[in-house]
């Protein structure tokens, strides 16, 4: 391989790195918020199945997580308000862990901590880079 088509084989794949890079920012926003939806769907619904400590009662901590999952999800999967919605469900996440997951074990690997922490780092990244091409804000600040 000579030098020219080495030049050219990495310009090609930096090109695809370039045009690729802000749509799978949106399939990682569109992917999180759908699982994270789910736990709120769990939560507050029993869907797909209920939770395994039931169904929590109105206004509990668990029901206030899971109504936040549920709206916070769905508005992440439509990309809508995705900065500011990331960062509330980035907080709650945060929040979670150290409440329900920490006091149980130091490392997250013995206290089952380690989706809420992935969802908490995920979440803040959004917060910062926006919901990325495939989405109702960026649809909203073309118009």
């Amino acid at each position: 391989m000579s030098a020219t088509s080495s030049t050219v084989a990495t310009t090609g794949r930096a090109a695809l790195v370039a045009d690729w890079a802000p749509r799978m920012l949106s399939v990682l926003r569109i992917v999180s918020g759908l699982v994270y939806f789910q736990h709120g769907l769990q939560k507050l619904l029993g869907f797909p199945g209920p939770p395994p400590n039931g169904l929590p009662a109105t206004f509990t901590l668990s029901w206030t997580a899971g109504v936040i999952e549920l709206i916070g999800g769905a508005l992440l999967v439509l990309g809508l308000f995705t900065r500011p919605v990331a960062f509330i469900v980035s907080g709650e996440m945060a929040f979670a862990y150290w409440i329900a997951h920490a006091p149980r074990n130091l490392y997250p690997i013995l206290n089952g901590g380690n989706l809420a922490i992935m969802y908490c780092f995920v979440f803040l990244y959004l917060a910062v880079v926006g919901g990325g091409p495939w989405s109702l804000d960026n649809a909203i600040r073309r118009r």
